[in-house]
């Protein structure tokens, strides 16, 4: 199972966790894998290539750790909640495969 791990200030999203592989497929052939990579890989360009702020990221095989190196604004909040959105409608369609938690207990 997929873990996404979004990590608030309190207020707004300074950050993401993408932890695991869901198993529902081979790889290379695992839809709900590829959807959530695009949804956070795209997350990670939009915050550090178009919108040019300063993220910390680390990406190892079925992990992708992304965050702010400051503080986050209108803009970043779109980026992170339009990933939230896409997200939770995976979830919604396939609970067994990726589950989303919000500031998670370490």
């Amino acid at each position: 199972m997929i873990r996404a791990e979004i990590h608030t200030n309190g207020e707004k999203i300074i950050g993401f966790a993408i932890l695991g592989h869901s198993g529902t497929a081979p790889r290379g052939q695992d839809i709900y894998c590829a959807g959530v990579s695009s949804l956070s890989q795209s997350a990670y360009l939009a915050l550090a290539k178009h919108l040019k702020r300063q993220v910390k990221f680390v990406q190892a095989s079925g992990n992708l750790t992304v965050k702010l190196d400051g503080e986050p604004d209108e803009l970043t909040e779109a980026v992170f909640q339009t990933m939230l959105l896409g997200l939770i409608e995976i979830e919604k369609l396939r609970s067994d495969a990726l589950k989303v938690l919000i500031d998670p207990e370490e």
